[in-house]
């Protein structure tokens, strides 16, 4: 009978440079023994466009003076920035038993499932990952598995500014529109604290 897996570490990370977090996430799977105990990283960055592994060129419209960043995980290009959570998820998947898909679909659950709460009906489009509200893509996420661990995550957007959305196609996706938690619910949009404290919690629910 497999041991039941200790909770992940909740780090709430606040406004994080991309880079320097980029470069913590390696740093932490690199140096991940059996024993190390997953983690589970909340925090914002500062306006950035992300390039995928498989990211191209042409989907980068007009970047402007936001920086352009090449990162290691799957998917094209997307853009963080304040009033959007960032989770992380450093796990160990032989030991959580969870393959990559089973990971991603674990995602969109929690995401569906903090949308849900707040009167929001989103869903996964099984052709592109991520979660959905009527068309529009209000959450992004992207994976790298390294030595059977996991990092980088999702991105929910909730209070954010979404105009640097329309200097690339998201995600690789000429025209696909983005939205947001404020631009669904206006004035009742909930603080960013209340939907973290959601978020992490249909997160851990899963990963338990």
């Amino acid at each position: 009978m497999n041991s039941p897996v200790s909770p992940a570490l909740i780090r709430r990370l606040g406004a994080s440079d991309y880079q320097q977090t980029l470069d913590h996430m390696r740093s932490f799977t690199d140096a991940r023994t059996p024993d190390t105990p997953d983690e589970l990283w909340l925090l914002e960055h500062p306006p950035v466009f992300t390039q995928g592994l498989a990211g191209r060129a042409e989907h980068l419209l007009a970047p402007g003076e936001i920086p352009v960043v090449q990162v290691d995980r799957g998917g094209q290009v997307t853009y963080h920035g304040p009033g959007q959570w960032v989770v992380y998820l450093l796990l160990d998947l032989r030991r959580r038993h969870l393959g990559v898909r089973a990971l991603v679909d674990l995602i969109e659950q929690s995401l569906v499932a903090t949308l849900d709460h707040f009167g929001i009906q989103a869903a996964p489009d099984p052709a592109a990952p991520g979660v959905y509200v009527a068309g529009q893509k209000i959450a992004s996420l992207g994976l790298r598995v390294r030595r059977g661990c996991s990092y980088h995550g999702l991105a929910l957007n909730v209070d954010m500014d979404l105009e640097p959305f329309s200097r690339i196609n998201p995600c690789g996706y000429a025209g696909l529109q983005v939205t947001s938690m404020r631009a669904l619910l206006g004035d009742s949009c909930p603080d960013m604290s209340t939907v973290s404290d959601i978020l992490l919690r249909e997160l851990e629910l899963r990963l338990s």
